[in-house]
């Protein structure tokens, strides 16, 4: 099922190759974004509310999941990468600002004596998080409800609820907090 509206395909760049999954919410606004989609049995969901704009999305592989909830802001130069069966989910009412990275795999598959040392891992983005600028989320990372993550940040392991994480890699430098997006 693909259901982007015509509006939606004249604003944006969409290549998707064999069979997708594709739920957009009618309220949802999506411009400017890339869509790439390449293997079988893939899906993506963005739900009511939610923005995105001059996003690229990229899907490669199989069975791989893109969930993003309800009013979210995913803002310019956004890159989500999701590849070889993993999953990759955006609760409702996050931000990510802009140039943020989020990535289930390494790119490319590094092999030691015959076996391979960098599976790709899914992803997961609580409630109400906010994802500074330039900032790279790693596979295998779960970040809790109402984090803040720090301009610049490489986050390679968990961020616990509430709590901003910062830093090349991202450490935890506050716990038990509360942000607003309004000032």
């Amino acid at each position: 099922m693909t259901n982007f509206t015509l509006i939606q395909r004249l604003r944006n760049k969409i290549k998707l190759k064999n069979l997708v999954s594709l739920e957009i919410a009618k309220s949802a606004k999506i411009v400017g974004c890339r869509f790439y989609v390449k293997g079988n049995n893939n899906k993506i969901h963005i739900g009511n509310g939610t923005v995105l704009r001059n996003v690229v999305i990229e899907i490669m592989g199989d069975n791989c999941q893109l969930f993003i909830g309800e009013s979210c802001m995913i803002g310019d130069k956004c890159y989500i990468s999701i590849k070889e069966s993993t999953i990759l989910t955006i609760e409702n009412d996050c931000g990510l600002s802009r140039n943020v990275k989020i990535m289930t795999s390494d790119g490319h598959p590094i092999f030691k004596e015959q076996k391979r040392i960098n599976i790709s891992k899914d992803i997961s983005i609580g409630k109400h998080v906010w994802i500074a600028d330039n900032a790279t989320i790693l596979k295998g990372v779960h970040i809790g409800n109402g984090s803040v993550i720090g301009m610049n940040a490489t986050v390679t392991k968990d961020v616990p609820s509430n709590a901003v994480a910062v830093g090349n890699p991202a450490k935890i430098v506050n716990e038990n907090i509360r942000w607003e997006d309004k000032i």
